[in-house]
């Protein structure tokens, strides 16, 4: 599904990420965990190709083995959708405010061709299955947070993804609808479903979801096992450590 190859981002004089090689298959849930500044964010753009102006990426990222480091459009346009999709940090930035969340759930199906009252139904199903059932002509504002994270849940499946990419996407809900969140990534991806790449700071909530954890700290990739061996290998305690403090002040 995903195979990245001595991946490497850089500002002029400084990399962000340094030589990172690792493989998705298809149905696995894996986990990208570290503290804050250990290239977590970068990582996740550099595999979906949003990487901001400015930063130099260098290495492999093959996806369902089509290369994308460097690709354009006529590369991504296929993959983003329908092979590849985002579940972002921030419902509020990544949604519209100004449209009703039923009509940008069905941007997607529209952007591949479903006819526009299809594309409609498709979107009012894809909401009540995400527990949203009768939101479709609401407003991003007119929800809860939680429940926006779910909205852009169900924005990231309209296409039937292969694989999924949730950045930290219950860092910004309370405890109670985090679990919720956390339920439904686990309803909708895993085997004979979408793969996920959780990338998180918290170790509890990849944890919860994932059978393999990636391990980053300054930039590099230190681990990659399973969850028990990566969480009790003694050389990675203080790595694990600063993870779990981190998870704690937020």
């Amino acid at each position: 599904m995903l195979r990245v190859h001595d991946l490497s981002v850089a500002l002029p004089g400084r990399r962000l990420v340094d030589g990172i090689s690792f493989e998705v298959d298809a149905g696995e849930r894996v986990g990208v965990v570290g503290s804050s500044g250990a290239g977590k964010s970068q990582l996740v753009g550099a595999l979906l190709g949003l990487t901001p102006a400015g930063l130099r990426v260098t290495g492999s990222v093959r996806v369902e083995g089509t290369e994308v480091v460097g690709a354009g459009p006529a590369t991504w346009r296929p993959l983003r959708g329908r092979v590849t999709a985002l579940v972002a940090q921030d419902p509020g930035t990544a949604l519209d405010p100004l449209s009703r969340v039923g009509r940008q759930v069905a941007l997607p199906l529209r952007a591949q061709g479903v006819p526009f009252g299809q594309a409609r139904e498709r979107a009012a199903a894809l909401l009540a299955e995400v527990g949203l059932a009768g939101t479709d002509r609401r407003f991003p504002s007119q929800l809860s947070g939680g429940q926006r994270q779910r909205v852009a849940i169900a924005l990231a499946l309209a296409g039937a993804p292969r694989l999924l990419v949730a950045d930290e996407p219950t860092s910004a809900l309370d405890p109670t609808v985090q679990a919720g969140v956390l339920d439904l990534l686990d309803r909708v991806t895993g085997p004979d479903r979408a793969a996920l790449l959780l990338v998180t700071h918290d170790l509890a909530v990849a944890t919860r979801l994932c059978t393999r954890l990636l391990v980053l700290a300054g930039g590099r990739l230190v681990a990659d096992g399973p969850v028990a061996e990566v969480l009790t290998d003694p050389l990675l305690a203080d790595v694990v450590a600063a993870s779990r403090a981190l998870a704690v002040t937020r």
